[in-house]
């Protein structure tokens, strides 16, 4: 039995919480492989919402269990705050016991934020646009060999080794930023936190995902951000810190590349981008905010406006090479019902020349979308349940993105409710 991977082709945000949470019925584990609490997963159904940042979007199936992998980067705080709005709806994952937390995710500590804000302030106009979550700073520490992993809380001189970190931080802001460091509460609401975590099953999570591949049961994947946010393939440097693609779930999880099964992408029906950065197809106009205004394109996390435009297919295509994408989901087909017309960015000019593919340097160099026109639809597709309901304009425009990504939508997310998906093929 294969793991499958389920993963965003954009700029992030584009549903993966919703269709991870639509398939978890099907897969004995969820697996989160990489990112922080940076992401937001929104989950809606039985007319309630929810927000996971860290937790695997599986977690409200009795029968699946929820692994938050070793390439994910755990802010103790933040997970504790999930955990708890999740006992007040009725979700108490420790008596569920269907969360489970690889000993060698890598902890956010309170100065991993102050670092990240401070970072982000000395950049003023050339800041990346984090979210000011700690996590850039985290993984910096993972990859200098100096970080905490959640494994580390179970060791007798934790605290120790918690001390020598944040001494070492509290150094840094005051030499490279002239900031001095209180973090008094924050540290408190970081012990309180890990006390709670300690009570979670800790795994040696690559045996436990290859134990469960063993024994023919199905795992799935789960992505956060979107492949154009990989820090070595995305918009560099307007990206995030760790893999996104479907490489990443190998390293985020423990898996050889021979495991790998299906690999679904998701991709909105137009494009959003959260934060700084080249976005070849967006919209700063009028057109622009009635997307945002009816997509309710505002962060999960964060609650930042997003920006919006058009779909870019040569980043589509782009995104479909780097994952090997057996099969794709498109969301928010909703938010275009009403347009008489759409487009679709198929070509970029770029340094005198047409391409349709995506180029080494899009941050100083901007690509100009060469845009499709398209018929849009105006009914109301929100309470389809059939296909045979779909508006014949927008079959055509499924079939025209089949045709130019060469791989098929399996599925069609027509609003936010685990209700509104529809099975294409």
């Amino acid at each position: 039995m294969a793991v499958d991977v389920l993963l965003g082709l954009q700029w992030g945000d584009e549903g993966k919480g919703k269709i991870v949470d639509v398939l978890s019925a099907d897969y004995d584990l969820i697996a989160r492989f990489q990112g922080g609490p940076n992401a937001g997963h929104t989950l809606e159904f039985d007319g309630k919402k929810f927000v996971l940042n860290t937790i695997p979007s599986g977690i409200f199936f009795n029968n699946t269990q929820n692994l938050i992998g070793n390439g994910v980067v755990i802010d103790p705080i933040t997970l504790k705050r999930e955990i708890d709005k999740l006992k007040d709806a009725g979700h108490d994952l420790l008596a569920k016991n269907n969360l489970m937390i690889a000993k060698k995710a890598h902890l956010i500590l309170p100065t991993h934020q102050l670092l990240d804000a401070a970072s982000e302030k000395k950049m003023g106009d050339g800041k990346i646009g984090s979210t000011l979550k700690g996590i850039g700073p985290t993984y910096m520490d993972k990859t200098g060999r100096n970080g905490l992993r959640i494994g580390d809380i179970l060791l007798p001189d934790f605290k120790e080794r918690y001390q020598k970190l944040t001494d070492k931080h509290t150094s840094m802001l005051q030499a490279l930023y002239g900031e001095v460091a209180d973090f008094s509460e924050r540290e408190a609401a970081f012990f309180e936190a890990i006390e709670l975590i300690r009570q979670f099953p800790l795994v040696d999570s690559e045996h436990l995902v290859n134990g469960y591949i063993k024994q023919g049961k199905k795992v799935l994947a789960e992505g956060a951000q979107g492949t154009m946010l990989d820090i070595d393939f995305g918009s560099y440097p307007f990206v995030t810190s760790s893999n996104t693609t479907t490489a990443g779930a190998c390293t985020g999880l423990g898996i050889a590349p021979q495991q790998i099964g299906e690999v679904i992408g998701i991709f909105k029906a137009y494009c959003t981008r959260v934060g700084g950065g080249p976005f070849p197809t967006e919209l700063d106009n009028e057109m622009g905010e009635e997307l945002r205004q009816i997509g309710h394109e505002f962060g999960a996390t964060t609650g930042r406006p997003r920006r919006t435009g058009w779909i870019d297919l040569p980043a589509l295509k782009y995104a479909i090479m780097l994952n090997g994408v057996t099969q794709m989901v498109m969301t928010k087909a909703d938010v275009l019902s009403g347009f008489d017309k759409i487009y679709a960015c198929t070509h970029y000019n770029y340094q005198g020349e047409t391409i349709d593919y995506m180029p080494y340097d899009i941050c100083t160099v901007h690509p100009e979308p060469v845009f499709k026109e398209i018929d849009g639809w105006h009914e109301d597709i929100t309470g389809i349940t059939e296909l045979g309901q779909i508006p014949q304009k927008l079959k055509d425009y499924i079939d025209f993105l089949e045709k130019e990504l060469e791989v098929p939508i399996q599925y069609l997310s027509v609003g936010p409710d685990r209700k509104q998906t529809l099975i294409l093929h």
